[in-house]
């Protein structure tokens, strides 16, 4: 590469302005500088009379120039530009930015010497400072600044942001005081006192509970003045709700001195009290949530929210960002800058958990997009026991910020006000841009994974260090000593303050006899009751009339005379109003009137998925896109008299990340049918995390509802092993008590009414679906517009087309495996054969399948029958719950795999599963 071939846009400005110097008084430029524009003839054909500056920039970074016509000194100009891009790019590498630890040796240095200059250039003036906002200063001066910006106790990472607009903005913000930080007297003491409250809470855990996991935060207790200052300082720029994610380290200390949670009630949670309610069983007190309405300093209202998580890292991540994302729509649709997502995480963490390369590619999304997170990254420097060198191949733990090309600044936590002036640099980042920023907080762990661990078994070296290292309140009350911000009482001022009034706490709670757990997010869920499994089995009116409906179909089933559709699309959309006129709503209709019936009564719909736009089985088609221009057309959103809002967003290809955003979305607006969309049911397995640590146990252990639907095509209809079953039984697994629905539907009118029930209820629970694919241009699974308008959601069905009295045999079944059953006992004749849907698996509805036995006095061959193995589907749910009757299996056998990859093996398969509804002799 060529030696200036650095030169870029980035130096455009430099060169015009000194080039616009020239142009207006030659002999004010530096001489070797007036040589240079004077030996060029920019007059000339070769030449761009209408950029001379782009000329320049060209010429230099040509391999073709004759650089034995440019002035030694010029050309050390072009050095010292060299190396000023390369502290911008570089100089991260050489900072003091970590407290207990030599840093790496990186190569090669940013010695003049590397740049083609000496010790001899120390005192020449270069015109190249005006670049970092000097005056033509000598060389010495310039390195001095350099040093100053880039390599002390912050190091930033953003030459590799590719807008020229964006570099410039932070090149211009590291200027100002040589980014170093500059507080009054005031602002230090606020710093130093949320240090000390920091410091004295860990102290007071650590005296008067002894052994008790708390994941202590010392060694990074600096986050708490940096948040603190971050929450001040960004209600003054207007922002008015904060929602925050972070994993167990700190976590306790967070949420007492910055979400100001009771510490009687922590202290209660140590002392492993019992909860006040019987409703649910609770969770460790470092995953626990909270929400809080706070006063800044200045008097502005502000609601921050800390949310509950497991102890599976970074997953909460997604769910922030959700939560986020709702709150925006519902209260600051034209302002996302409003509600400020703030994810802390842990350095093994975020280098090694795969959610959130997720999370990150999903900031920029249309149906995920938030405005801009901040990143904090506690970096412990060790993950449990593992060594930084073996949690990852990446230089740094936040390399994943590149691939949004956002900036990365890395601080060391020893330096509280670094740090602050940090975090003030990336809210103004995040404020100015509306894109994601990270700090990376160098600091330490100073006991083990938790209080209990024995961090010397494996890092004896470390430990022998953090072990004698002062702690960063005591390191940053020295400082203001020196400063004469303080005297020497001060501290211990601060601190007998602070510590009588947890001691004082600690004395009230113990007079306490029960914990009392605050739901998180407790004002967007006024209105709505928890409920038992017994409530909800109870009706629901989800009826809608039929002038609506008119209505709603008339909107959804036409196109824009105006534009040009494909033929197809054409056909689709027109064949809605066919059907409904013609008394058959098929499901793709039900489904779309359901949606729009909902938006007509004021609840919001979000549907988001890989796919989903569209559907993957093409009978969706809530997105239709004209033909010459793909311009975008939603049905929906046409619909007069439409009180709530309909998104539907295809997602990126994941369902960890995206169903963990949808969940968090859900979390935040009850009143918005939330819907996340597989595109098969069994990809629906790469967001297992999510399903099994917040949708299914949620309000058990946090006291959270939640109404997210999941949409998990299922079905065996010969696609393979990947593509027939959604792990229904796994599902079912998890089912207890109240937790959630599941149910599998087999018409299209039991659909509408399932999502209406979802909405019309005073409560929240998940709902899990598993939805068809053949059935969806099934003939047979139509329903009529009546049974739309004035039927209700059925938990079960019963088979009326055959005489009661005259049946032997009693088969239970879900979903499509019902018309397979019925068709073959058409063919065979077999009307002693009744079949009965259960249409709802959880809830299990007793009650009704009792009255439904009671319905046929001469059955005595009862049967569960399903198209999936018998170690899978709803066989051992039906074991544990089903017993009204003695009854019999007809399955297929056990296997590993879900269903055969060979067509004609996997036709035989269903095949025998069938006839053994009709034979018991078959039964194995």
């Amino acid at each position: 590469m060529d030696r200036f071939s650095f030169l870029n846009a980035a130096h455009t400005e430099f060169f015009a302005q000194l080039y616009d110097q020239y142009l207006v008084n030659p002999d004010s430029v530096e001489p070797s500088w007036r040589s240079f524009f004077q030996g060029f003839d920019f007059g000339m054909a070769t030449y761009n009379d209408e950029n001379p500056v782009q000329t320049i920039v060209e010429y230099v970074t040509s391999p073709n120039t004759d650089y034995s016509q440019v002035s030694d000194k010029l050309q050390k100009e072009f050095n010292v530009l060299k190396l000023i891009d390369g502290y911008r790019t570089r100089g991260h590498l050489f900072t003091k930015t970590n407290p207990v630890r030599d840093r790496r040796q990186s190569s090669p240095t940013l010695d003049i010497e590397n740049f083609g200059l000496s010790s001899a250039d120390l005192q020449t003036v270069f015109d190249a400072a005006q670049t970092i906002g000097m005056t033509p200063s000598s060389l010495e001066a310039i390195v001095n600044r350099l040093k100053a910006i880039y390599c002390q106790h912050i190091g930033i990472e953003y030459m590799y942001i590719r807008n020229p607009g964006v570099v410039k903005w932070i090149q211009d913000k590291l200027a100002v005081n040589v980014n170093q930080p500059n507080f009054s007297t005031d602002e230090k003491k606020t710093i130093l006192n949320k240090l000390n409250e920091a410091v004295s809470f860990e102290n007071f855990l650590h005296t008067k509970y002894v052994g008790q996991k708390r994941f202590s935060l010392e060694g990074g207790e600096s986050i708490i003045p940096a948040l603190d200052a971050l929450i001040e300082q960004a209600a003054e720029k207007g922002v008015e709700q904060f929602v925050m994610g972070m994993a167990h380290r700190g976590r306790l200390n967070v949420l007492a001195n910055i979400f100001g949670k009771s510490t009687q009630d922590i202290f209660g949670e140590f002392d492993g009290k019992d909860y006040d309610q019987e409703y649910f069983d609770g969770d460790v007190k470092y995953h626990l949530g909270l929400t809080a309405d706070r006063k800044t300093r200045s008097g502005k209202s502000i609601n921050i929210n800390l949310a509950p998580n497991p102890s599976h890292l970074e997953t909460v991540g997604a769910v922030i960002e959700g939560i986020t994302r709702a709150k925006q729509d519902k209260y600051f649709a034209d302002d996302f800058s409003k509600v400020l997502p703030i994810a802390v995480h842990g350095d093994a963490a975020i280098a090694g958990q795969g959610i959130l390369y997720e999370i990150i590619q999903m900031a920029q999304l249309d149906g995920y997009k938030t405005g801009g997170t901040i990143h904090i990254v506690i970096n412990n420097q060790v993950g449990f026991t593992t060594n930084y060198l073996d949690a990852r191949s990446s230089t740094y733990c936040t390399d994943v910020a590149k691939v949004t090309l956002s900036p990365v600044l890395h601080v060391n936590a020893d330096d509280a006000e670094a740090v602050v002036h940090a975090v003030s640099f990336a809210l103004d980042y995040r404020m100015q841009f509306g894109r994601d920023v990270f700090i990376d907080l160098l600091g330490y762990r100073k006991y083990g994974h938790n209080e209990g661990d024995e961090p010397r078994f494996t890092q004896p070296v470390l430990y022998k260090i953090i072990a004698k290292h002062k702690n960063p309140r005591d390191i940053y009350a020295e400082k203001l000593l020196s400063e004469g911000v303080i005297d020497a009482s001060y501290v211990n001022g601060l601190e007998k303050e602070y510590k009588t009034a947890l001691e004082e706490n600690l004395e009230a709670s113990r007079k306490k006899d029960l914990t009392i757990i605050t739901p998180f997010m407790k004002n967007e869920w006024e209105g709505f009751v928890q409920v038992t499994d017994t409530q909800m089995l109870q009706k629901v009116d989800t009826t809608f009339g039929k002038e609506g409906l008119d209505s709603i179909i008339n909107t959804i089933s036409t196109l824009p005379s105006d534009k040009k559709f494909i033929n197809k699309i054409t056909k689709i959309v027109t064949d809605r109003k066919a059907g409904y006129d013609n008394n058959t709503v098929d499901w793709g209709t039900a489904e779309a009137l359901a949606y729009g019936s909902l938006l007509t009564e004021g609840f919001d719909v979000r549907i988001s998925g890989q796919d989903v736009e569209r559907g993957t089985f093409s009978h969706r088609h809530a997105v239709v896109k004209v033909e010459d221009s793909e311009e975008e057309v939603i049905l929906l959103n046409g619909i007069e008299n439409k009180k709530g809002n309909f998104g539907v967003f295809n997602s990126l290809l994941s369902e960890y990340g995206v169903l963990g955003f949808d969940y968090g979305y859900a979390l935040a607006n009850p009143k918005a049918l939330t819907i996340w969309e597989a595109q098969f049911g069994d990809f629906s397995n790469g967001a297992q995390i999510m399903i099994d640590q917040y949708i299914s146990c949620g309000e058990d252990k946090w006291n959270n509802q939640n109404g997210i639907v999941m949409l998990l095509p299922h079905g065996y209809e010969g696609q393979g092993a990947e593509h027939s079953s959604a792990r229904m039984e796994r599902y079912l697994q998890l089912c207890a008590r109240h937790n959630m629905y599941v149910a599998d539907c087999t018409t299209p009118a039991n659909f509408f009414h399932l999502l209406r029930r979802q909405m019309k209820t005073n409560f929240r629970k998940p709902l899990v679906v598993f939805s068809p694919k053949s059935l969806l241009r099934d003939p047979r699974c139509v329903s009529t517009v009546d049974e739309i308008a004035n039927g209700s959601f059925q938990e079960t069905i019963d088979d009326n087309a055959v005489d009661k009295k005259g049946v032997k045999t009693l088969v239970f079944c879900t979903g499509k495996f019902y018309y397979d059953i019925v068709a073959e006992r058409e063919n065979n004749g077999r009307n002693d054969v009744a079949v009965i849907r259960i249409e709802q698996l959880f809830p299990f509805p007793v009650e009704q399948i009792k009255e439904i036995i009671a319905k046929y006095p001469n059955a005595d061959d009862y049967v569960w029958a399903q198209e999936e193995p018998k170690n899978m589907g709803a066989y051992s749910f039906m074991l544990m719950n089903f017993d009204l009757v003695k009854w019999r299996l007809a399955s297929l056998k056990a296997y590993s795999a879900p269903a055969s990859g060979s067509y004609t093996r996997a036709k035989r398969r269903h095949a025998d599963a069938i006839r053994m509804v009709f034979d018991k002799n078959l039964f194995r």
